[in-house]
């Protein structure tokens, strides 16, 4: 094809069309790259029309040929835009009529709840006018009711304490329904209460004779048959037996009361006939008889003492073994002696006798010798009275410092306890402070009779060595009064 001169206008335009034709072709003849795989979701059309052409396009040799490839290609592309807009029109309208359905439900479920509001607040109305005309109708009822609940907890409570427990069982059902029932009791229902109260009054008044389970210390169960004394005592087998609520059943005690006490308990549980017993009893069902079952024996306060409390406990034995001995000794010799200044025969088994064979083997020496002769003789007397004295007097005096000994040890282990368990449990400490007291007491009740002891000793030994001295200064008065004659 021929141009004519002068159209440059024309050329330019042609050659823009030659450029974009040989860009499609070249596009075109191109492999599809790799597009992520449309969602479930998303339409087909979706794809753009150029990732699915033919991969051999055809090439155009001409301009005209390159004018209808522009022309088809434009078309195609306004095709699948028309079509891409429609899908998005039709997914729009959609959605619309999706939102419109969510918000006639969220209205629907408004007026519901308002609807629901509405009625509530009615049925409160009525509730409240049902109720205040059920008080209106029940008067003096509802006084009934809350008696009848107050009584049923009170004997429930009373039934779950007894003794009574153990032979007539199974009655907290009944007293469990009246006492926090929100109706009304029913008649039969009275009338079963009040004959529980009845029961219970009857048998708390009532000496028992019936087989019973027994919890033994070994924690095994034994079938006996027990005698209850009204809800005070329960015995069996001549032992003392409690009643333990939060088991509900009867056990043994893990020691038994003093003999003075349980002396009366097989005389009791023997007489079969209508007569009187004596029986020691508890009346306040278990608590007395508990603590006296805790209450330590006196060989138990003394092994609280601890290794104190028995070093104090032998030493004061021996200090009172001795010191009586001694008494017994200053009083035989005290009544030798009162013996000896009966008779003039001089006796070698008594102290003044003895001084007397002193002065009569010291005859023939002055007045001075003489005196100093039986001084001597006195002063061996007493240290035989004097003998053993000593040990009486140091432990009288070393006791009580042994139970303050023992009083400190007792608080150091008092203080241990408490810096390693606190002091939230009195328990831990009492260990050491039973130690403190024990010693000390132990202390004291051994020095008190030891003071009492060298006090009577010293006397005795007073007494005789007055004799004593009496008799020699009188055999040395004679002696000078005969050496004046003489001379």
């Amino acid at each position: 094809m021929r141009l004519q001169p002068g159209s440059m206008a024309r050329r330019c335009f042609l050659t823009a069309l030659t450029i974009a034709a040989t860009a499609i072709a070249a596009q075109a003849q191109e492999p599809p790259a790799a597009t992520p795989t449309p969602d479930a979701d998303t339409p087909a059309a979706d794809t753009p029309a150029a990732t699915s052409g033919p991969a051999d396009a055809p090439t155009p040799v001409s301009l005209d040929e390159l004018l209808d490839l522009v022309k088809t290609g434009y078309r195609s592309e306004q095709a699948a835009d028309r079509e891409r807009v429609a899908r998005f029109v039709a997914a729009k309208e959609k959605q619309t009529e999706l939102l419109q359905e969510l918000l006639a439900r969220v209205a629907a479920e408004e007026a519901r709840s308002g609807r629901m509001e509405t009625t509530f607040a009615a049925n409160e109305t009525e509730l409240a006018q049902l109720q205040e005309n059920l008080e209106q109708r029940l008067g003096t009822m509802g006084e009934l009711f809350g008696v009848v609940r107050q009584v049923a907890g009170d004997l429930q409570a009373n039934v779950w304490e007894s003794a009574t427990s153990s032979q007539i069982p199974k009655r907290e059902e009944l007293l469990e329904k009246l006492g926090r029932g929100k109706e009304l009791p029913k008649t039969d229902d009275l009338e079963k209460l009040w004959f529980e109260l009845q029961r219970e009054m009857t048998q708390q008044g009532k000496v028992s004779r019936y087989p019973a389970t027994v919890l033994t210390t070994d924690g095994d169960e034994e079938q006996r048959e027990v005698v209850r004394a009204g809800v005070f005592s329960i015995v069996s087998n001549g032992r003392y037996l409690v009643w333990d609520p939060d088991i509900q059943r009867i056990r043994e005690l893990n020691r038994q009361p003093p003999t003075r006490y349980l002396q009366t308990v097989a005389p009791y549980e023997a007489n079969t006939g209508t007569g009187f017993g004596v029986l020691a009893i508890d009346p306040s069902r278990g608590s007395l008889l508990t603590a006296l079952i805790d209450t330590p024996s006196q060989k138990e306060r003394v092994q609280q003492g601890g290794a104190v409390g028995y070093a104090i406990i032998v030493i004061g034995v021996i200090a009172l073994v001795v010191g009586f001995a001694k008494l017994l000794s200053l009083s035989i010799t005290s009544r030798k002696v009162k013996a000896q200044r009966g008779r003039k025969e001089a006796s070698p088994n008594n102290p003044l006798g003895r001084v007397l064979q002193a002065y009569e083997n010291s005859a023939s020496l002055d007045p001075e010798a003489l005196e100093l002769r039986l001084d001597q003789a006195v002063i061996e007397e007493a240290d035989r009275l004097d003998r053993f004295m000593w040990l009486v007097r140091v432990v009288s005096v070393v006791a009580p410092l042994m139970g303050l000994l023992g009083t400190v040890t007792g608080m150091i282990k008092t203080f241990q306890a408490i810096t390693m368990f606190g002091a939230g449990d009195p328990k831990m400490m009492a260990g050491g402070i039973s130690e403190a007291l024990v010693t000390t007491m132990l202390g004291l009740m051994t020095a008190a009779p030891l003071v009492l002891l060298y006090a009577f000793l010293s006397t005795s030994r007073k007494r005789i060595l007055s004799i004593l001295m009496g008799q020699s200064a009188g055999l040395v008065a004679m002696r000078v009064e005969e050496s004046s004659t003489n001379g």
